[in-house]
């Protein structure tokens, strides 16, 4: 049997699963639909979270981040775990002591105001619809090799699968779904790196693989013979500056992130969000931990496979043809002389996309078919829980922040459910294109929506727990200028891709690139957010005294109340 079928079958399994789940815990509410009832368990509730946060860009990017970038690509494991640890310490127990559905939620009952919470809720639009082009991306991707279509098709294949699946069964299908998904992740993320680990090294642990090995040596030594830049050589790719603004960006943009924070408002109790972060990072570490080794094992196989090769003989090999009918790979034989010249350089003969390194690498490995199916399984498994999850985050600001809070209080359950499911299929649509025509790999894609996050709801929400100073006319003000300030400087920076022009209107900002650019729109947002609430009124007291009971540890374990029951 191909690997195409075996793939095809595996695939349909894990979604009769998925569908199975989703149409069990069908909802026709919107606590069901936004928040799952607040009734999901913390083990459950870990898995779903690590799933949310395993995205295309973990499952499928973060390794060819790796691979491609070498040094400087381990950026975004610091950020992105270094970002987790933030949240779930710093911000998470207090906005589930709070007791609302949303990050808006939360914002516009802090600060006691309407037009705080349509900035949050815009901001929340802008950060998931980013994001969720990313995963677009990487379910277009893997439908796109295993089907052997266009990644266009691919891309709309991924769009109507991923709609289904929220429409179902809203937050507590996808809350349940991703659990179950978190499993196919993890199991089809592991299994290739142990059986890879033990092909090149003979050691089963990829961790101790990659450091007491001479693998990354061997790589190293390769690259520079190629014409490349040595694999662990630092800020190559990027420079000292752009590796810390975008660890720092990354970092506060996952405090910031709408479709995380929602996570934690899906547990009992504060006690449960806590541990339900305890749970999240154990899952999240199998696989971070892991990346760096499969990036290193994945770069040196695909050098060793087609460098310095007759072209007809890589042509010949059927995991090279599959990946060139996808348009992902290209070869291309400029000086005639009919070998892959694989270097860094402008004769470089090989154009391969960097999100289809960890899709491909069971392939180029030789390994086993049913490892290859395993491993497009947990691509699509990333991809759409990720993608659910940021679909329902985006209806909820839409039918419940803006639509149902803010210019129909009256509206019934029904009423909001269809604004949400409407906004849930033109977020689609958008995604879907901009997953057609991205501006990066996904990874960097869904970088910018860190940014994003860290330039508008994070210094809002730190503030909002920490400043009772803190007002509604700051916290409007800041978000306005973080969000300004970061939207406006990714298009310019990356125009040739966003609007179509031929050269950037900007390079970078003072040196500071697209993905690291939020760290100074939250600068922005920290000072305007600090000097506006204190050159107007301070909140009502009541207000003022509500975040002294959200901060007070002694009513940890109290039932939570809203604030308008309070």
């Amino acid at each position: 049997m191909s690997v195409e079928a075996i793939t095809i079958i595996l695939v349909l399994i894990t979604f009769a699963i998925y569908t199975g789940i989703g149409w069990w815990s069908r909802v026709n509410d919107t606590s069901n639909f936004y928040v799952a009832g607040q009734g999901v368990p913390t083990v459950a509730n870990g898995a779903a979270i690590a799933a949310d946060w395993m995205s295309a860009a973990s499952f499928i990017s973060m390794a060819g981040l790796v691979a491609f970038l070498g040094y400087d690509g381990t950026i975004y494991l610091m950020g992105w775990t270094g970002g987790y640890v933030l949240l779930a310490l710093l911000l998470a127990p207090y906005l589930r002591k709070f007791g609302k559905f949303t990050v808006p939620d939360f914002i516009g009952d802090r600060f006691y105001s309407s037009s705080a919470r349509s900035v949050a809720a815009v901001a929340t639009i802008f950060i998931s619809l980013t994001y969720i082009s990313g995963q677009m991306r990487g379910v277009g991707i893997v439908f796109s090799r295993y089907l052997q279509v266009d990644i266009v098709v691919g891309v709309l294949i991924g769009m109507a699968i991923v709609g289904f699946f929220a429409l179902l069964g809203g937050m507590k299908g996808v809350t349940w779904t991703q659990a179950i998904q978190y499993f196919v992740i993890i199991i089809a993320f592991i299994i290739p790196a142990v059986a890879i680990s033990l092909q090149l090294t003979g050691n089963p642990v990829p961790q101790l693989a990659l450091t007491t090995s001479d693998i990354v040596d061997r790589l190293g030594q390769i690259q520079v013979d190629l014409g490349m830049t040595e694999y662990m050589a630092p800020f190559t790719d990027l420079s000292l500056l752009n590796v810390f603004m975008v660890t720092l960006a990354l970092m506060a943009g996952t405090a910031g992130l709408p479709h995380v924070i929602v996570r934690f408002y899906t547990v009992k109790s504060v006690r449960a969000a806590r541990w339900s972060a305890v749970w999240a990072i154990i899952f999240i570490g199998l696989l971070y931990l892991t990346a760096p080794a499969v990036g290193a094992f994945a770069k040196y196989n695909l050098i060793d496979t087609i460098a310095d090769k007759p072209i007809e003989e890589v042509q010949s090999i059927e995991w090279v043809s599959k990946w060139e009918t996808t348009g992902l790979l290209q070869l291309d034989d400029q000086n005639g002389d009919g070998v892959v010249n694989f270097t860094g350089g402008d004769d470089n003969e090989v154009v391969i996309d960097g999100d289809i390194i960890v899709l491909s690498t069971p392939e180029v490995a030789n390994l086993a078919p049913f490892i290859i199916a395993l491993v497009a399984a947990g691509g699509l498994a990333a991809a759409l829980s990720t993608a659910s999850g940021l679909l329902i985050t985006m209806t909820s600001a839409v039918s419940h922040d803006i639509y149902y809070r803010i210019f129909n209080k009256t509206a019934s359950e029904a009423q909001r459910l269809r604004v949400g499911r409407i906004t849930l299929l033109i977020a689609l649509g958008i995604a879907a294109y901009v997953g057609i025509n991205p501006p990066g790999f996904a990874g960097e894609v869904v970088a910018l929506a860190f940014g994003l996050g860290a330039a508008s709801l994070f210094p809002v929400i730190l503030l909002g727990i920490f400043d009772k100073r803190m007002n509604k006319e700051g916290a409007v003000a800041g978000i306005i200028t973080g969000l300004s300030f970061t939207l406006i400087m990714i298009g310019a920076i990356l125009s040739p891709s966003i609007i179509g022009t031929e050269e950037p209107i900007l390079n970078s900002f003072f040196g500071i690139n697209a993905q690291g650019v939020g760290v100074i729109g939250m600068l922005l947002n920290f000072i305007v957010s600090f000097i506006v609430s204190r050159m107007t009124p301070e909140p009502p007291s009541e207000i003022q005294q509500l975040i002294e009971n959200v901060r007070a540890p002694e009513l940890d374990e109290q039932p939570e109340q809203s604030v308008n029951e309070k």
